[in-house]
């Protein structure tokens, strides 16, 4: 992943946020959008674009287009650089490749400690019972 190219293919929105904030927010454009089209993308490879479909599907539009959104800071070039992180951050979680999950099985002598303790667990508890009479 080239993170600069990536970054250059990047499209930006300012739009007024929402909320609370007086007659300045009606004003300001401070909120920021950021769109990517994947399928458009010259930075990432095939196999990263198949990827990014699997593990971010959800987040995509029909276009395959995705859209993040920041209004966190008062300032449009702050949340612009917000944004820009956050797109970061999901594409490099969502191009990590999860280790493989190799079988494993519990060490006869963890299975024999565990059972052990089940049993002394269960004879304790026989022995909170009531005492029979003979």
């Amino acid at each position: 992943m080239e993170k600069e190219r990536i970054v250059q293919e990047l499209e930006f929105k300012a739009v007024r946020s929402s909320g609370a904030g007086g007659q300045h927010v009606n004003k300001v454009s401070s909120k920021v959008e950021l769109y990517f089209n994947v399928t458009a993308s010259n930075a990432l490879s095939d196999n990263e674009k198949d990827r990014i479909y699997t593990k971010m599907g959800s987040r995509l539009t029909k276009e395959n287009i995705l859209i993040l959104q920041s209004d966190e800071s008062r300032s449009q070039h702050k949340n612009k650089e917000l944004v820009i992180q956050k797109f970061l951050d999901l594409i490099r979680t969502s191009l990590t490749v999860a280790k493989k999950r190799r079988k494993t099985k519990p060490k006869r002598s963890a299975v024999e400690k565990r059972l052990k303790s089940k049993l002394k667990k269960a004879q304790k508890k026989t022995l909170r019972g009531k005492p029979k009479l003979e």
